[in-house]
């Protein structure tokens, strides 16, 4: 493989993915209560080095001056340079069962027309729920994973998405969720792939361990589960969730599409043959300075203008065909052509909506 080629793939091909290995029931099945919760805030980040908002971003200007209020200094909006500060969105997932004081990654993203909010600090936000209470605060410095962008006169150069960023370990917990476990009468168990039959199973096993038809399966997705009375329920679902059942592992294409990373796990088929056109269209704009003087004791001025010279090329496209089942002998056929990673997704996607593809995509 070309080292060029900077992209990471990981190949996880072990008995895990063929039929009849087990599995916990908790890879399997989401608790219903049990659950991500998505939080959201509206915040400033300051100590940019000039690459902030433009003044043309009214409520920019207006949240500074906000904030500057609210400490006791009172400025006109219109008096506020913002190059050195930008209005970002903050985001965040806050994991179940999350209580007081515990903390969590937020992700920050310019609401304006920031160029790069790297290496800036996020100032103290807070996070809603949906139903509008504050549930968290949001605070510390941000990292864009390696991006940037820089710009001059002649041209601009921009690495990944210098835009969005994370605070790692950011936010933290005011107020505990409301969602007491302790209250519910029975555990729901919904499936993360819908199956009849993987159901039924599971409704097997947790009677056979109990020893009494305490589960039920609802559908295809719903698995009913009584609890026991006199039993623990924390204890009752721990025990519910490590029982083991026979079912295949669903191959998985993973893409983080502002690193251009590609993570491929489990013995990825595709119908072949598959024939892929690839070709690049390169532009290059130069501006070369073009300085006209008078003659001498002419009295004119020396006059500098520029000139544009524009260049196209096209590399010839070329098809090749891949007459293996696996994904792998594909991404490595690519990968010698010297196929970018943002061109890898692109064609794994189109695969994917021809049908040809077998596996599960997941794009974050």
């Amino acid at each position: 493989m070309r080292p060029s080629v900077v992209f990471l793939l990981l190949l996880i091909i072990s008995a895990y993915t063929y039929a009849g290995n087990l599995v916990k029931i908790r890879d399997e099945v989401n608790v219903m209560g049990v659950r991500t919760n998505y939080l959201i805030g509206y915040g400033i980040v300051v100590g940019l080095k000039g690459t902030g908002d433009g003044t043309t971003t009214r409520y920019t200007l207006i949240s500074i001056a906000n904030m500057l209020r609210k400490m006791g200094i009172y400025i006109d909006p219109a008096q506020v340079k913002t190059k050195n500060a930008a209005a970002v969105m903050v985001t965040a997932n806050l994991p179940p069962f999350a209580k007081t004081g515990m903390t969590f990654d937020v992700t920050v993203a310019s609401l304006g027309d920031a160029k790069d909010i790297g290496n800036g600090v996020l100032i103290r936000t807070p996070l809603f729920g949906p139903d509008g209470k504050v549930y968290g605060f949001a605070q510390g410095s941000v990292s864009t994973g390696g991006g940037f962008s820089e710009s001059n006169k002649g041209g601009k150069i921009t690495k990944n998405f210098p835009t969005t960023g994370v605070v790692v370990n950011g936010g933290i917990v005011e107020k505990d969720l409301p969602f007491d476990f302790s209250r519910m009468k029975q555990l729901v168990l919904t499936l993360k792939r819908p199956d009849f039959s993987r159901a039924l199973e599971i409704q097997d096993v947790i009677n056979s361990h109990f020893g009494k038809k305490i589960a039920k399966a609802v559908d295809a997705t719903t698995v009913k589960v009584s609890f026991i009375p006199g039993k623990d329920p924390v204890e009752m679902a721990g025990e519910v969730l490590n029982l083991e059942i026979k079912t295949d592992s669903e191959p998985t294409i993973v893409i983080y599409e502002r690193t251009g990373t590609v993570i491929m796990s489990g013995d990825i088929k595709i119908d072949a043959p598959i024939y892929v056109s690839h070709g690049n269209i390169y532009v290059a704009v130069e501006k070369k300075p073009v300085v006209s003087q008078p003659p001498p004791l002419s009295g004119g001025e020396t006059v500098q203008t520029e000139q544009v010279q524009t260049t196209v090329v096209e590399e010839k496209g070329r098809i090749f065909a891949i007459e293996s089942p696996r994904l792998k002998d594909l991404v490595e056929a690519l990968n010698d052509m010297g196929v970018s990673p943002r061109d890898l997704i692109a064609i794994i996607q189109a695969i994917k909506n021809t049908g040809k593809l077998h596996a599960k995509i997941v794009i974050m």
